[in-house]
């Protein structure tokens, strides 16, 4: 295990060590910077890759291969209502159960469609657009848009890096995208169940009011990210100054839904 960093914010994420999980690796960087755990090994991210797509795609739309607000997807629906899970698209593969705008249905299958809209309007593979734009890191697209990224902690650290004080997109972007984006939709958030609303911006996830959810008590509204079903997470929390990554190779479970928000607080009490 590798320890890095301040001896307080070290200490909340040691935590990790009596998790069921047999690798684990847990940065919080920011207003303090810390690091726990296999440090250098690759995992996957599962749907935390969507936050990393979501910044290519977003460079995509400053860069005019695409605008937000393109025809895509099913009739009715634009690129925007693709990365804000409002297309009506299913989770999967398949056809439209719900008009655009009217639910807030998680679709891995909608980020699939975004990709393919980038790849035909770049005329470039979409997984080589999106190293061109993560070029420096290490992570890599491996298949599905939404959730193919491995990578290591310093690799999610860049991303969460990048979700604090962005270079790759212009800052007004960034704060468009952490805006809800159709607000009142409700939805599932999965493994935490309805949430009236289940709000969301481009390609993050907002806390908001959420409750359940897989962020601490102590974590602002205007906290957002993503968790992965490989036992993945990424948070930045604007109002503290800090995010919390978190790789595992245990999937998503009860296990999370208890540990997560644990480890989410202390390490916010520990900056008080």
């Amino acid at each position: 295990m590798l320890h890095v960093g301040s001896v307080a914010a070290v200490d909340a994420l040691r935590q990790v060590e009596g998790w069921p999980c047999e690798n684990v690796a847990v940065a919080v960087t920011g207003a303090v910077e810390a690091m726990h755990g296999e440090v250098e090994r690759r995992f996957p991210w599962a749907s935390v890759s969507k936050l990393a797509t979501a910044v290519a795609m977003l460079v995509a739309a400053e860069e005019g291969v695409v605008e937000l607000d393109d025809p895509a997807g099913p009739p009715g629906s634009t690129f925007r209502h693709l990365l804000a899970h409002a297309s009506g698209l299913p989770f999967e593969h398949g056809a439209p159960i719900a008009r655009p705008g009217t639910r807030r249905i998680y679709s891995n299958y909608g980020f699939e469609v975004a990709a393919a809209y980038v790849e035909e309007r770049a005329q470039m593979p979409f997984p080589e657009y999106f190293a061109c734009v993560w070029e420096g890191t290490g992570m890599v697209l491996e298949g599905s848009a939404g959730a193919g990224v491995v990578g290591t902690l310093g690799d999610l650290v860049a991303l969460a890096r990048e979700l604090q004080r962005p270079e790759r997109i212009a800052q007004e972007t960034l704060d468009e995208a952490r805006m809800v984006q159709f607000p009142g939709l409700s939805g599932v958030l999965p493994g935490f169940g309805r949430q009236e609303p289940n709000d969301w911006g481009i390609g993050l996830e907002l806390r908001d009011a959420k409750s359940p959810h897989w962020t601490g008590a102590h974590n602002s509204p205007r906290t957002y990210g993503h968790f992965g079903r490989s036992g993945t997470f990424l948070w930045v929390d604007p109002d503290a100054g800090v995010a919390l990554a978190c790789l595992t190779d245990l999937a998503f479970g009860d296990w999370a839904a208890d540990a997560w928000p644990r480890l989410s607080d202390a390490v916010l009490s520990e900056l008080t």
